[in-house]
């Protein structure tokens, strides 16, 4: 896990310097705060996840690494989508990651972002002006 990150950390695909800024940026997939740092790669790490729209616009799709798999690329990545209500989607994630003991920042990004994605997927009510 070191190794791969101290041999790819300076010459990563998804790096992205920004002049006059200190952080770098990553634009990897399996990264859910998009710092490029070897807590946040996804690449690196055994586990990771990450949250995606949709393509029905109804919900979300949540995408993890299987532990155990991580030697075995092709089938690490999982895929399950989320299409109920706001509600059941964030708690179903929520008792995912608890299970599987995933750090407590990456549980709370992960339930930003899918409450981010669910929330823009709701059509915008135009307000009435009553005179």
């Amino acid at each position: 896990n070191h190794l791969n990150w101290m041999i790819g950390r300076n010459c990563s695909s998804f790096l992205v310097k920004i002049r006059n800024i200190k952080k770098h940026f990553s634009l990897a997939p399996l990264n859910m705060k998009k710092i490029h740092s070897h807590r946040f790669c996804g690449t690196i790490q055994k586990n990771d996840l990450m949250v995606d729209p949709h393509p029905s616009n109804k919900g979300v799709n949540f995408v993890f690494m299987k532990k155990h798999y991580h030697l075995n690329p092709s089938s690490t990545l999982q895929v399950t989508p989320l299409s109920i209500d706001a509600r059941r989607t964030m708690n179903s994630i929520m008792k995912f990651l608890n299970k599987n003991r995933f750090r407590k920042d990456i549980i709370m990004l992960a339930l930003r972002r899918a409450s981010a994605k669910i929330k823009c997927q709701n059509p915008i009510v135009p307000i009435k002006k009553v005179f």
